[in-house]
Order: structure tokens, then sequence, then C-alpha cells
């Protein structure tokens, strides 16, 4: 059974359609990118998936979950990395973390995850001293800390400069093989053909 179906899905906001009839698969242990420019309905599909919206047509499945019905239980088997998230800038990497480890009933360890992502030397810093890149490794580790089955990328690399996004890469390709699943949007041609299966 694939790990992500979608089905002729549809949104509509008023008279736009955002998605329009959108079907794939992704397999368990895959890399899958939406590709497409702003406004293509790459993160509306994504929201769809991780159950924020409901789609106005079309059937999606994420792990044998409808995302729309699957409430608590479906949301402790994905990871969400947002394209832009808030912290509590006073708190420090490790105490977001091992904050967000405590929402799951199972989940890795915080230092590991933290050496994980690349932040293992700014474990104690405060979220206000992160550069941008140093809080999109924070936002993937608060993501990873559940130890998601299917984890959501919604624009991972956006705003990097070509060394991060390098480094970002490298990321994703440690968590293919750890076997994670991973559905990640981007609007750059480069990044889904290094990623993407």
């Amino acid at each position: 059974m694939a790990a992500i179906t979608v089905t002729d899905l549809r949104k509509d906001y008023g008279h736009v359609r955002a998605v329009d009839g959108l079907s794939f698969a992704v397999e368990r242990g895959e890399v899958c990118a939406l590709l497409g420019p702003n406004g293509a309905g790459k993160t509306t599909t994504v929201e769809i998936l991780e159950g924020h919206r409901a789609p106005t047509s079309g059937h999606v499945s994420v792990l044998g979950f409808d995302p729309a019905t699957g409430g608590r239980e479906y949301r402790e088997h994905i990871g969400v990395v947002l394209q832009e998230a808030g912290f509590d800038e006073e708190q420090n990497v490790h105490e977001l973390v091992e904050m967000y480890a405590g929402f799951f009933p199972r989940h890795l360890h915080p230092d590991d995850v933290i050496e994980l992502v690349g932040l293992g030397d700014k474990a104690r810093s405060r979220v206000k001293v992160l550069s941008g890149g140093q809080r999109r490794r924070l936002d993937l580790a608060l993501g990873l800390v559940g130890d998601p089955e299917v984890l959501f990328l919604d624009e991972p690399t956006t705003g990097f400069d070509p060394a991060a996004r390098r480094k970002a890469w490298d990321l994703v390709d440690r968590l293919r093989a750890l076997g994670k699943t991973i559905l990640l949007t981007t609007h750059y041609m480069d990044e889904a053909q290094h990623l993407a299966d």
C-alpha cells in the first residue's frame, strides 16, 4: 500500500480553483516533490494532506487515514515543516525540541534530532540568535522529533543561499536513508531533480 494516495483532488476557493484534478501516489520510503511556481496549488495540496483543509472533491489517503477525519491518531504519524514557523525567541533549541517531543507518545530523543539536523553546537542557543538557515533546521527538528512515518516539507529551502541549500539537500538524503517518506514542495527544478525519486 502506498504511503500517500491522491485521486482527482480539487480545491476551490469561491470561483478560484487552486487544485484541479490532481492524482499521484507516493510509496513508503520515497521522496516526492510537488514542483511548480508560486500559486500553483502546492501548499494547498499539502495542507489537505496534513488535514488542515478539506478538499472540494476527490480522495486523499495518508498511511490509510483520511487526513480530514484522522484526528490525533493520524497526526501522531506525520511530521510537518511549514514554510515559516514562529518560535518563542527566548527559548533555546534544546528546550523547544524537548517540549515538542513531549507532544508525542512515541518520539526520538531530542539530542539525537538536534544532531541529525546539524544544530548540535547551537543546542543551548536562544532562538533569537539563530540565522535563517539555522531556524529552518530547527523547523525540521520539530517536524522530526515525533518520529513521523511521513514528513511534509513546504518549500524547505526558500531564501537559502547555495551552500545552505546543499546542506538541506544532504539532510533530506539522510532522512531518505532512514526510510522516511517525504513529500516536499518546491519551485526549484534542480531541487526536485536532486531530491525526488
